[in-house]
């Protein structure tokens, strides 16, 4: 089945542990006021948000390096030449091989964006997770079948206006005007997806940050009293909602509890 051309029909490119897929439908009412605008991602993950909304301007940024070459090679139309297969043996001489380029400063490359999406389709649970080394460490995912594309050329046009960079949430630069919509990793443990990890002190940063901006935001997470907390405080308009799980290895699909927080929406 070949991937769809248009910019609102592509699917996100990865398998994404925690994916807001199921958000799209909530969030295109909050958007469509603000459809002029640019939209911004401090927290862009596996991308189905900004395909979802499939705003003409885009700022996406990650603290996940690896992600964003992947998106950053679909803008100049990822075509991946190796065999791919669902197969233990191949997936960790493969996973050997993307460690031996990120330890050998060739993480920018074509071939080190091809193995993270073949790591990411052929690993458990579409886990994105280095150790303390900087190493890619996710286990074989024992799939019973598993569809991969090789020509991400679709992508091309419809990545073309949009800014990807690699970073921290703070340093991206907003412009006033921006509606910025941010998924932070939820207040639950969280070390691995990157260097440094993402503390209680980094979800206070992020929502004071939010706070500041005189455009529009949609701030999401996990409903924890503590983030509820600190959302009300600092002025937030808050909402629930029932999300799915996306992370159980029993097939567990009751509903977890999310906040979604919002300023300047007019």
């Amino acid at each position: 089945m070949p991937i769809a051309t248009t910019r609102a029909g592509l699917p996100p490119p990865l398998k994404w542990a925690g994916g807001k897929r199921w958000q799209v439908p909530m969030l295109r009412r909050l958007w469509a006021p603000h459809a002029h605008r640019r939209l911004v991602e401090p927290f862009c993950g596996g991308l189905a948000v900004a395909l979802g909304l499939a705003p003409d301007r885009a700022l996406l940024n990650d603290a996940n390096p690896h992600l964003i070459n992947f998106y950053q090679w679909l803008q100049r139309g990822l075509r991946i030449g190796f065999p791919m297969r669902n197969d233990a043996s191949c997936y960790y001489a493969y996973r050997d091989r993307f460690n031996a380029l990120l330890e050998s400063g060739r993480a920018s490359s074509a071939e080190a964006a091809g193995l993270l999406y073949y790591l990411n389709r052929t690993g458990y649970n579409g886990l994105c997770r280095f150790n303390r080394l900087g190493r890619y460490n996710v286990p074989f995912g024992r799939y019973a079948a598993i569809r991969y594309v090789s020509d991400f050329t679709p992508y091309r046009d419809a990545l073309a206006g949009w800014t990807f960079r690699a970073g921290d949430f703070a340093d991206v630069p907003l412009e006033p005007d921006d509606f910025v919509y941010a998924d932070p990793p939820y207040d639950v443990e969280f070390t691995a997806y990157s260097r440094g990890g993402f503390t209680w002190e980094d979800q206070e940063r992020t929502a004071v940050y939010l706070s500041t901006h005189p455009g529009p935001v949609v701030l999401v997470n996990q409903a924890t009293p503590r983030i509820r907390r600190l959302y009300r405080a600092l002025g937030y308009r808050l909402r629930y909602i029932d999300a799915p799980r996306r992370i159980s290895c029993t097939g567990d699909r009751r509903a977890v509890r999310e906040v979604v927080a919002t300023r300047n929406l007019g």
